[in-house]
């Protein structure tokens, strides 16, 4: 289970890198959000990847503190989720802006004329 969660965010991350790198900015935006499904996945794996683990301990005496699922990367992704929809949201925002102002979605400004 871990070595599919492990080649499963190095995908997301090598996709990320390489869409980020790319000369449209509609191409940086989706490497953008693929790196943040990266660390939220990377988070909420250094919480315990168990399918056993129950995720609320009704009676901590009882069951054991120690089968519980640790409810601390699943709050931080939470606000990972917000934080990325936030930054994605002004990403678009500013990619449309720039679309109007400058006629083209290249991340320098240019219209890719000249390049090969």
């Amino acid at each position: 289970m871990e070595l599919i969660v492990s080649a499963g965010i190095g995908a997301l991350v090598a996709t990320g890198i390489y869409l980020i790198l790319r000369e449209r900015s509609f191409s940086v935006v989706l490497g953008l959000t693929l790196l943040s499904y990266a660390a939220n996945l990377f988070i909420f794996a250094g919480g315990r990847l168990s399918a056993e683990a129950p995720p609320l301990v009704l009676d901590a005496v009882a069951a054991g503190t120690a089968l519980a699922a640790d409810p601390l990367p699943q709050a931080l992704v939470l606000t990972a989720i917000v934080i990325s929809f936030g930054m994605t949201a002004f990403l678009v925002a500013f990619a449309l802006r720039t679309l109007a102002e400058t006629g083209g979605d290249h991340v320098d400004g240019g219209d890719g004329e000249g390049r090969r």
